[in-house]
């Protein structure tokens, strides 16, 4: 995860390559039982508050980025392997997932 990590830190935002949050509901469904993408989150970096659909997307050969449609910080990495599925929500003040 660490070489993907860099790769989109290395990279010059804003990019207009992304897909809006939606595209994650897939993967996101592998790890949470909920509709994740109408969860509500809030940026640490800029405090921006809004659904993970929301979020731009960039998917990469080894997961995804959700970036923070305000300031571009990212919000949530996914990285998926044969064995396991990597999730960091460093970028997520919370997250609140609806019932």
């Amino acid at each position: 995860m660490t070489e993907m990590v860099e790769d989109f830190e290395r990279q010059d935002f804003p990019r207009k390559d992304y897909m809006d949050g939606n595209a994650a509901a897939g993967m996101l469904s592998s790890v949470f039982s909920a509709d994740v993408t109408s969860a509500r989150g809030r940026c640490v970096n800029c405090g921006n508050e809004a659904v993970v659909a929301a979020s731009r997307l960039y998917p990469d050969d080894h997961g995804m980025v959700l970036r923070c449609a305000v300031c571009e910080s990212v919000l949530v990495r996914i990285v998926e392997t044969d064995h396991s599925t990597c999730l960091d929500l460093r970028g997520l003040g919370f997250l609140e997932i609806f019932a």
